[in-house]
């Protein structure tokens, strides 16, 4: 039974240490500013308009162009 309690105890000190270590880690992060942030976050939106509209142009065109060619060989 000891040896139960002795695990738990070694459980409790492995999760303790790991989150010493972790707040540690977390103070060496060179945080970015607002304005960087504020930056990226803008140029990721306008990607993903971008190739969202890419990507529907592209649909729109395979998509005539499987119908086109299912008229094509369906009439036969």
């Amino acid at each position: 039974m000891t040896d139960f309690f002795e695990k738990v105890r070694n459980w409790f000190r492995n999760i303790i240490d790991f989150l010493k270590d972790t707040r540690k880690e977390l103070n060496n992060v060179s945080w970015p500013g607002r304005r960087e942030v504020t930056g990226t976050t803008v140029v990721v939106i306008a990607a993903v308009f971008f190739f969202g509209f890419f990507l529907f142009v592209a649909d729109i065109i395979v998509q005539n162009g499987m119908d086109y060619l299912m008229r094509a060989f369906s009439a036969r």
